[in-house]
């Protein structure tokens, strides 16, 4: 997997502490919401120019992890 630490930064200051796409004011979230909307790859860079392709694949891998480390607790039936 890649070093998503690289693309993603957490600053208290911007977009309320959400992650974003190395400091800019687009949360990985939004990024996420766009892919599952079946935008394209190529739609959204043409959408966001300051984003790259490693850009949308670190969203993934920080969203990947983030699930891998997110601990279920089952529910008494």
């Amino acid at each position: 997997m890649m070093n998503y630490r690289e693309h993603i930064t957490i600053e208290a200051n911007k977009r309320g502490g959400k992650p974003c796409v190395r400091g800019l004011r687009i949360t990985v979230y939004e990024v996420l919401e766009y892919l599952a909307s079946e935008m394209t790859e190529a739609e959204i860079l043409d959408d966001f120019p300051d984003l790259t392709q490693k850009d949308l694949k670190a969203c993934l891998a920080y969203a990947a992890d983030r699930e891998r480390r997110f601990m279920m607790i089952p529910l008494s039936a």
